[in-house]
Formats: structure tokens, sequence, C-alpha cells
């Protein structure tokens, strides 16, 4: 169990800080955006637009969302580890983690940009270049930290993963 935890802790720190610099920079840097607004804006989500007026304490309720969706999303991951051999050998393999990470850092964020943001705002995603950037981003910001950090010393029948499952 103690591996699993720290698999967990490690997952979801290092994927909100790689995600979190990841929009950082490009608010800031391409989008004439402040990261100020960045995290207002993830906390609107759930509390609604005045969020965006809320100064430094809305953005820091942004950033604690953050990485409660980078631990929600790494400790998902652990689940579908526990419950495929297939995906335990693929992580395994040579170059396996960049290919579950390109399969699985992309699913991410098709669920939230066309599921749960959606659900919380109650409007569409706009499919513009920004949303295909987090798409691609989200392979080496979102997928590769969650993989790389929940997979090593995986076995084939996984029984410390299994047994968190369980």
């Amino acid at each position: 169990m103690p591996g699993i935890v720290s698999r967990l802790l490690r997952a979801g720190l290092v994927t909100g800080i790689s995600d979190g610099l990841f929009a950082c920079v490009l608010f800031a840097g391409f989008y004439d955006s402040t990261v100020t607004r960045l995290w207002q804006g993830v906390a609107s989500t759930v509390l609604g637009r005045q969020a965006l007026q809320g100064g430094t304490r809305t953005a820091l309720i942004g950033v604690l969302l953050h990485f409660g969706v980078a631990f929600g999303w790494s400790a998902v991951f652990l689940l579908l580890l526990a419950g495929s051999a297939y995906l335990r050998r693929l992580v395994r393999s040579r170059s396996g983690i960049f290919k579950a990470a390109s399969i699985y850092g992309p699913a991410i964020w098709l669920v939230m940009s066309f599921a749960v943001i959606p659900a919380l705002v109650h409007r569409p995603p706009t499919l513009g270049a920004r949303w295909w950037i987090q798409l691609i981003g989200h392979i080496f910001f979102v997928g590769i930290p969650i993989v790389a950090c929940t997979a090593p010393g995986v076995s084939e029948t996984a029984p410390d993963v299994q047994t968190a499952a369980s």
C-alpha cells in the first residue's frame, strides 16, 4: 500500500506542476492574459463567473482545484493499471510510457472539455486553436507525468496495484 500512495502523490504533484506550468506559459506568454486570470478561470468552473473578479483568493482556489483534478486522474490511471494486464505490459515495454501517455493524456482532455467542464459551466467547448494545443499538450504535460510516475516497478501481476484497487 505505501507504494501506491507514493505513486499517487508523486503523479498528482508532478502532473499538477507540469500541466500548471504549461498553462501558465500559454496564458501569460501566448494568450495575452495573466496567470491570475488563468487560475480564476479554473475556479469559475465551480464558483461561477464572479470568481473572475475574486482576486488572489479565487486564483488560489483554482490552483487547488487544478491539483485535485491532477490527483483524480492519477488515481484513475492507477485503477486502470490494477485492472489491465495489457496496460501493465504496455507501460513496461519499450516506449510504452509514451504510448500509454499518448492515449491517456488526450483522453483526459476529451473528457474534461466535452463532459466535465461543459457540465459545470453549462456551455459547449470552443474547438479553436487553443483547444487543439491543449489536446496535444496533454500528451506531454499530463499523460507522460501520470504514466511515468505510476508505472515504475509495476509487475505483470501488479499485486500492490491490485490490492489498492480492491
